[in-house]
């Protein structure tokens, strides 16, 4: 009976472990959540930038302008963050996010629509996962971390647009 139960204690001692390490998840350094964040937000604002000159639909010009006037607030709050704890903030798109932006300028506009709402959901899928991770990241640095927690809230909306917006043009 001693065994069993010291088999059992073990068992669950190690799966408590196991779920305080999960727990424990490791938000990304400072310097690579600004870079991700940054360049999540910058890929944002272009690519809605390209909405706005291709769509001729309401509702994809209300998102638009909606993904600008927020993404780029965040992207002001987050380089002053930034600035304060001496990180870099990229200036310029990356190549995968170039590549992404590119592929919207050359996006037929009878085909824009569906593709740009196909893209806000995957994106803002992405943006909300490593805003919760940095928000609820043991690790993670304060002031970003609230920075996270505050921001988490508006891409969850705006992943709920975007769900709306590729339904509608599906």
């Amino acid at each position: 009976m001693r065994f069993i139960r010291s088999v059992i204690l073990s068992g669950l001692s190690s799966a408590a472990l196991l779920v305080s390490q999960a727990a424990l998840a490791q938000a990304p350094a400072p310097a690579e959540f600004v870079t991700k964040a940054t360049q999540a937000g910058m890929t944002e604002i272009g690519v809605a930038r390209i909405a706005l000159g291709k769509s001729k639909a309401d509702d994809v010009q209300t998102f638009a302008k909606q993904m600008i006037k927020d993404h780029s607030a965040a992207q002001t709050e987050l380089a002053a963050i930034a600035q304060r704890q001496n990180l870099a903030v990229p200036a310029q798109l990356d190549a995968d996010h170039q590549a992404v932006v590119a592929k919207f300028k050359r996006q037929p506009a009878s085909a824009f629509d569906a593709a740009y709402a196909k893209q806000m959901v995957a994106d803002h899928e992405e943006a909300v996962a490593l805003f919760k991770s940095e928000a609820a990241g043991v690790k993670a640095d304060a002031e970003l971390a609230a920075f996270a927690q505050k921001t988490l809230p508006t891409l969850e909306s705006h992943k709920t647009m975007a769900d709306a917006l590729a339904a509608a043009h599906s």
